[in-house]
């Protein structure tokens, strides 16, 4: 059976020369980048040309990349030390971030540690600048939490608009870059962003390993995870020399064909848009699809049916992998947290397409075909 995937905004095949990297690596390099003699000089040596590759790719100083084990972690280390070390009482951030940061936030609040502030996305997931800033006046020096664009819609913000206003009014700006990192050119020392994630497998590199980045001029943090004085002294552990080299090699493969693949892959959402609006006349898109909006995320709410929980089980069953939402939410029995907070219509099936430089124009032309295929059966059980 033929097998099309398409939840690359839930994780990415990993690429070939990603791969190799990774298996040469564990052949030939053993150490522990902290022990002193050859092995462990060896595999420092690969650690540090690693964290250059990455800050060279975004812009900063390699001094200011920390590894984690992805983006989770990295979010809740930018949002619970920001507020656990620098006194800030006061977050603001949206309902529809990822979970890695709404339930860090909701945390945080039950413990007293500081009081949140939602700004109210509008039916695209977009946020108004002008709430912001009236949250911002209200609460100087606060920490603004907001992604650059969302995991399932794929609405982005303006991250220069947004870091400027934070630094009128003294604020701390983590962003979650998950999504964007390796598809838009983020040059940090460029932007103002003080804290912003990356989690490799999400542009071809392996799970389990991403970074944060922090603006060490106006941030100042404790380690989250502590025994150890690796990431210099931020974050203990032995470091996933594997993952880390393979991340870099990752991001460098993504930051070479930066424009090439955004081509491709707008290519292929404008065919699964047009080809939608063709089967489905009244479907509905979810989120903005701006210029700068996230070109691999395609969210659509199709006409009402009855057998909507079954519908994404019976593309699986054609060999058609997509998803009904954030990948992070499997297994949950509520619905979409974003879809909720932007006034999505209700009793529609909701399917995330995300698309990669993997994919191609005859896996759209299937997955449409498919579509109808599947669709006259259901509303004919109607």
């Amino acid at each position: 059976m033929r097998r099309i995937y398409l939840d690359n905004a839930a994780t990415t095949p990993m690429a070939p020369e990603v791969a190799e990297e990774i298996s040469s690596l564990m052949l030939s390099c053993f150490g522990n980048p902290s022990s002193i003699h050859g092995h462990g000089r060896e595999a420092k040596a690969v650690l540090e040309k690693a964290r250059r590759k990455v800050a060279e790719l975004t812009g900063t100083q390699p001094s200011r990349i920390f590894f984690t084990s992805g983006g989770t972690e990295a979010d809740n280390m930018a949002i619970r030390q920001t507020i656990g070390c620098m006194g800030i009482r006061h977050i603001i951030s949206s309902p529809i971030e990822h979970h890695a940061v709404t339930h860090t936030i909701e945390e945080i609040v039950a413990e007293g540690k500081a009081t949140v502030h939602w700004l109210k996305p509008n039916r695209w997931g977009q946020h108004d600048l002008v709430e912001l800033e009236a949250q911002l006046q209200q609460h100087p020096g606060s920490l603004v939490s907001l992604m650059h664009a969302n995991n399932e819609i794929g609405t982005a913000i303006d991250l220069e608009a947004v870091g400027q206003l934070c630094r009128k009014y003294g604020a701390i700006f983590h962003s979650d870059t998950v999504q964007t990192m390796g598809h838009f050119d983020l040059q940090f020392e460029r932007l103002p962003v003080d804290l912003a994630t990356c989690s490799a497998h999400k542009f071809h590199g392996p799970k389990g390993i991403g970074f944060l980045y922090v603006n060490l001029d106006r941030v100042k943090i404790t380690p989250l995870i502590t025994g150890g004085a690796q990431e210099r002294n931020l974050r203990a552990g032995t470091e996933n020399l594997f993952g880390i080299s393979a991340l870099a090699k990752a991001l460098e493969l993504a930051t070479q064909g930066m424009e090439e693949h955004r081509n491709h892959i707008v290519a292929l959402k404008n065919r699964m848009a047009e080809g939608l609006r063709t089967l489905f006349p009244d479907c509905e898109f979810n989120g903005s699809m701006g210029p700068n909006d996230l070109f691999t995320v395609l969210n659509v709410s199709l006409p009402p049916t009855p057998d909507t929980e079954m519908f994404l089980m019976k593309l699986d069953i054609h060999g058609i992998s997509a998803s009904g939402g954030s990948a992070c939410s499997s297994g949950s029995q509520k619905g979409s947290h974003v879809l909720s907070n932007i006034g999505a219509p209700e009793g529609r099936p909701a399917i995330r397409f995300s698309f990669s430089r993997y994919n191609s124009m005859d896996d759209v032309e299937y997955t449409l075909q498919v579509l109808q295929k599947i669709w006259k059966p259901l509303m004919q059980n109607a």
